[in-house]
């Protein structure tokens, strides 16, 4: 049980990272917290994609003489690595957007409290 604790322990970190924004969307009524949890999730979800792309004493992917061009377990993909990157581009601007509309939200109904906010909207 403890090797695979060892063995696995970014990846028990990360869901419970995601756990915990999933909890901050889902149960959280403050909608700065509810933003705070989406952009939990998104790292999660973009360090698991990382950390799964990892592999012990591989390198990049660029023709290394000292390295056999047959064995291409002695090399990295960088498919991941680049999907994770515009993930991490979109990341970036959905929590932009969000930042922008909270400060609206705020700035006409002066709360951030869901429940308020739809008491104050009907």
């Amino acid at each position: 049980m403890l090797e695979i604790i060892k063995g696995y322990y970014a990846y028990f970190f990360l869901v419970a990272v995601f756990c915990i924004g999933l909890f901050g969307m889902m149960v959280k009524r403050n909608l700065m917290k509810k933003v705070m949890g989406m952009s939990m999730v998104q790292s999660a979800v973009i360090l698991f994609w990382i950390v799964s792309a990892f592999k012990d004493g591989a390198t990049v992917t660029v023709l290394d003489p000292a390295r056999a061009v047959e064995d291409a377990d002695l090399y990295l993909n960088p498919l991941p690595h680049t999907l994770m990157l515009t993930a991490i581009v979109v990341a970036v601007v959905t929590l932009g957007v969000s930042f922008a509309l909270l400060i609206v939200i705020y700035r006409r109904y002066r709360t951030l409290e869901e429940p308020l906010l739809l008491e104050k909207m009907q």
